[in-house]
């Protein structure tokens, strides 16, 4: 018999929690309590630590969020922050900017996060396309398909651009591609958790029409559903969790599929409402936890994810075929 709602979260959070303590020891320095709170030698890497939780937890918040409402919206289990291609068209506005305007003569706040300005600007254009294309296409699973083709469309053209790109420029792409979590300033994690937040008010509101979407359109109707505004909410929401964190990190969404589907292993996944909070939850730890090895085994943020989303995602398919 599965535990209780409340226990199961309380379980999570306390995890979550040892993690985030584990988190902010690691790194090539040792840091005191003091170097946290006071003007010390060591409080700008206090900082950077800092931020480096913050973030991890923002991510784990978003990306999960953006997976769980998508492959609740398609009823499927392999759909993720990626299959709209807002996070392939985020890429591809910042290897834009770092292959043709890295060079340009901008302020220093622009210049620190332009990158991330890009990304966002990239997202929030292909966000304004899908809305009105949307309908256009009458079938929601066309959305997956206009997705896919614009995902393989802006490889392609991202492909092109490193073909000719010069060796800093490409550096600077590939580093961004990694999810360089450490890089994440005050400014920036303000615009980040500002994001964030809206996506979350968003995806507040598309639950209650996702139970009945659950049941079929024409029982979602019979109570009611609108289902021409559920559509667009996923779209905004997803789209807004999805390219925060893109911006801000890179492409690090393997989570956004993976986490999902452990909520519906330990918990009811018709109960949308208890799924919606267990994935954020859970997000925090997974992505607290990922950092941490991360710093202990130097690699990527998105290899690490990778290389743990990558079986789990085959399981999954192999377990659908049973």
């Amino acid at each position: 018999m599965k535990p209780g709602f409340k226990p199961l979260c309380a379980a999570i959070v306390i995890l979550a929690v040892i993690t985030i303590m584990v988190n902010l020891n690691v790194g090539f320095i040792s840091l005191s309590l003091s170097d946290f709170f006071s003007d010390s030698g060591h409080s700008q890497i206090a900082q950077i630590r800092m931020n480096r939780i913050l973030v991890m937890a923002l991510a784990g918040i978003s990306i999960p969020t953006s997976g769980f409402l998508l492959q609740e919206y398609f009823q499927n289990p392999l759909a993720g922050p990626s299959v709209l291609g807002i996070t392939s068209v985020a890429s591809l506005s910042v290897a834009f900017y770092i292959f043709f305007f890295h060079d340009f003569a901008l302020p220093e706040f622009l210049q620190n996060g332009f990158i991330s300005i890009a990304a966002v600007t990239g997202s929030v254009l292909m966000m304004l396309v899908l809305i009105s294309f949307s309908n256009t296409f009458q079938d929601k699973s066309f959305l997956i398909i206009f997705g896919f083709l614009v995902s393989a469309l802006a490889g392609a053209v991202v492909a092109l651009l490193q073909l000719y790109a010069d060796n800093q420029s490409l550096k600077n792409y590939i580093l961004w591609s990694y999810g360089a979590n450490q890089q994440v300033s005050n400014y920036q994690l303000i615009i980040l958790s500002v994001i964030v937040f809206i996506g979350l008010m968003v995806s507040f509101r598309t639950i209650k029409p996702l139970i009945g979407n659950t049941l079929g359109i024409q029982y979602a109707q019979s109570f009611g559903v609108n289902l021409t505004q559920l559509k667009y909410l996923i779209i905004i929401s997803s789209s807004l969790l999805s390219a925060s964190v893109t911006a801000f990190l890179g492409p690090v969404l393997f989570i956004g599929i993976v986490v999902p589907h452990f909520c519906r292993m330990i918990w009811n996944p018709a109960q949308l409402w208890h799924q919606w909070i267990l994935n954020m939850l859970l997000g925090i730890f997974i992505m607290e936890l990922f950092s941490v090895i991360s710093e202990l085994i130097q690699l990527p943020l998105n290899v690490i994810t990778s290389l743990f989303g990558i079986p789990v995602i085959l399981l999954m398919l192999i377990k659908s075929r049973r």
